[in-house]
C-alpha cells in the first residue's frame, strides 16, 4: 500500500467537473478522482485551516467518531470497479476491536482530512489510475537507466547476481534441481 496525500481540487479541462488529485511521498505519481462540486467543497473545507461556525456533515461525523471512543485508523482506497474507486474506513474501537465500513472515497478523504488520518492506497490501484506527475524526473531516471547498462558488462551483472543470492547450505545441494542457476529460488526475486 502507498500513502497518498491530497495535492489539491484542479477542474477537468473539459467537463469542467472538479477532481480530487492524490500523490505518493515521492510526487511523482498522482491519482485523479473525479468527484461532485458538495465533494470537492467538503474536501477543501478539510484542507482549509478555518473551521466554519458550525459544524458542516464530514465534521460532525468526526465529532461523532470520538464521542462513540471509535478512532479512524486508515482510509483505504482499494479498488477501481466499473470506472468507480471504492474505499472503506479503517475504524478501531475502544476496547481495540477493528472494523472496517464502506465508503466514498470522497467522503473517506474529507473524514481522513478532519481527522488527520493517513490515505492509503493498493499499489495497484496506483498503478492503474495514476499519472505522471514529473515527466521530466522519469525521462531522467530511464536515462540514468541506460547510461548504467551501457557501462555494465553482461560479466559485470552475471558477478553481481552471484553475491546477492544467499550462500546454499552444502547439505542442501544433493537434492533435486541443485547445480542449477537458471532455477528460481524461493525469495530471490525471479519473477517479480
Amino acid at each position: 500500500m502507498v500513502e497518498m496525500h491530497v495535492a489539491g481540487i484542479a477542474l477537468d479541462a473539459a467537463s469542467r467537473s472538479p477532481i480530487v488529485l492524490l500523490r505518493d511521498p515521492a510526487g511523482r505519481r498522482q491519482v485523479p478522482i473525479w468527484i461532485d462540486q458538495a465533494q470537492a467543497q467538503n474536501i477543501l473545507a478539510g484542507l482549509g485551516q478555518d473551521r466554519p461556525p458550525r459544524p458542516l456533515t464530514h465534521d460532525l461525523m468526526a465529532s461523532l467518531l470520538e464521542v462513540a471512543e471509535l478512532r479512524l485508523e486508515r482510509v483505504v482506497i482499494h479498488a477501481i470497479e466499473d470506472n468507480t474507486f471504492r474505499a472503506v474506513l479503517r475504524l478501531v474501537h475502544h476496547n481495540g476491536e477493528e472494523s472496517e465500513l464502506d465508503a466514498r472515497p470522497s467522503d473517506a478523504i474529507a473524514l481522513a482530512l478532519r481527522t488527520e488520518t493517513g490515505i492509503w492506497m493498493l499499489e495497484e490501484v496506483v498503478s492503474d489510475a495514476s499519472i505522471p506527475v514529473d515527466a521530466e524526473a522519469d525521462a531522467e531516471d530511464q536515462e540514468d537507466f541506460r547510461r548504467f547498462l551501457d557501462r555494465t558488462s553482461p560479466a559485470d551483472l552475471i558477478a553481481h547476481l552471484g553475491k546477492a543470492r544467499p550462500e546454499r547450505d552444502p547439505q542442501e545441494g544433493e537434492g533435486e534441481g541443485s547445480g542449477s542457476d537458471d532455477a528460481a529460488e524461493p525469495g530471490d526475486g525471479a519473477g517479480a
